[in-house]
């Protein structure tokens, strides 16, 4: 278990000194680049210093700190990202189980059907498609922004919701109400791709699952189809899912440029996406790194948790030695 850990985190290690190359090279490398001119390796090492002491430097378009930047855009996209995600898991890993269980039967051919036009519905046309319908028709939910501009809300951790949450305004509730509101679209949007994926990888994991003898003595011992799920097929096919779903989340992060520039939402995507334009390297430099660490991490932390719980993982390093 321990040797498994260590690899995983040396391996992360090196994914992370790869992509510190990547994003050098966009501050080196590229016409007007912040480092341009300088010695590689001396360029190289004021990068690293830089980066380890989590300065990022100024952006050349309108000359504000990188790193304050990202105090702002980082939370409305990691905020963005994880409702999302708890929404796909939500929907997704019932909704799975369900038609693993109703194996070709209606139900499962509703789901598979579901899942399939889900995921093959461009994510953009999809935004426009809520937007036209539920704030331009119907006038239900906001069009863009994270809350409504009439209200002040004094940045605490960076996420709206919680911000609202610890408000003493008078008008807290209305706050909450608003931030609940221009969350609504994006969320919806952002979270439609990932939840057909988790619908596939949830079905095919308990399909192979419910084929075991285990299973089946279960079910000749009189416990009921919720126990049997519950206790037998859930303890064995998450840990053979976890693994596979920290890389929706990353599919996620890329999901959400496009989500961010559609409903106008300050994010991280967004701020990368304006930064390409304008040519900002030192900004797309900065982007690349904190998007990419941030993949890593959570693949990580998946890995770590899979190995946890599924005692197959421990037996991974001893089979290639």
């Amino acid at each position: 278990m321990i040797i498994y850990i260590l690899r995983r985190l040396l391996l992360a290690l090196v994914t992370l000194l790869i992509l510190t190359f990547v994003s050098f090279s966009i501050s080196y490398y590229t016409p007007n680049a912040p480092l341009a001119g300088a010695h590689l390796f001396d360029a190289y090492a004021f990068y690293m210093e830089s980066l380890l002491q989590g300065e990022f430097g100024t952006s050349v378009i309108n000359g504000q700190i990188i790193g304050e930047q990202l105090k702002i855009v980082f939370p409305a996209t990691l905020e963005l990202c994880i409702f999302a995600f708890v929404i796909a898991l939500g929907l997704g890993i019932p909704l799975g189980i369900l038609a693993a269980m109703s194996k070709q039967k209606w139900p499962d051919y509703i789901i598979t059907s579901f899942s399939l036009f889900g995921f093959s519905i461009p994510i953009f046309w999809l935004a426009l498609l809520l937007m036209l319908f539920f704030s331009l028709t119907l006038g239900w939910l906001p069009v863009s922004g994270r809350y409504d501009l009439l209200y002040q809300i004094k940045p605490i951790t960076g996420v709206a919701l919680i911000d609202a949450w610890l408000s003493d305004s008078h008008y807290r509730e209305e706050i909450i109400i608003s931030v609940l509101k221009h969350l609504i679209l994006p969320v919806l949007t952002l979270a439609l791709a990932p939840t057909t994926e988790v619908i596939r990888l949830t079905r095919q994991s308990v399909t192979q699952i419910i084929g075991q003898n285990y299973i089946k003595a279960a079910a000749t011992r009189g416990l009921s189809r919720f126990t049997i799920i519950h206790r037998h097929v859930l303890h064995n096919a998450l840990p053979m899912i976890i693994p596979k779903l920290s890389l929706q989340f990353s599919t996620m992060l890329a999901l959400a440029m496009i989500t961010e520039s559609v409903f106008n939402w300050p994010g991280l995507g967004r701020w990368l996406i304006q930064a390409i334009r304008q040519q900002d390297f030192a900004v797309i430099s900065a982007g690349i790194i904190v998007m990419g660490s941030l993949s890593i991490v959570v693949n990580l932390i998946a890995d770590i948790f899979s190995a946890m719980t599924n005692p197959f993982k421990n037996k991974e390093w001893y089979a290639f030695r």
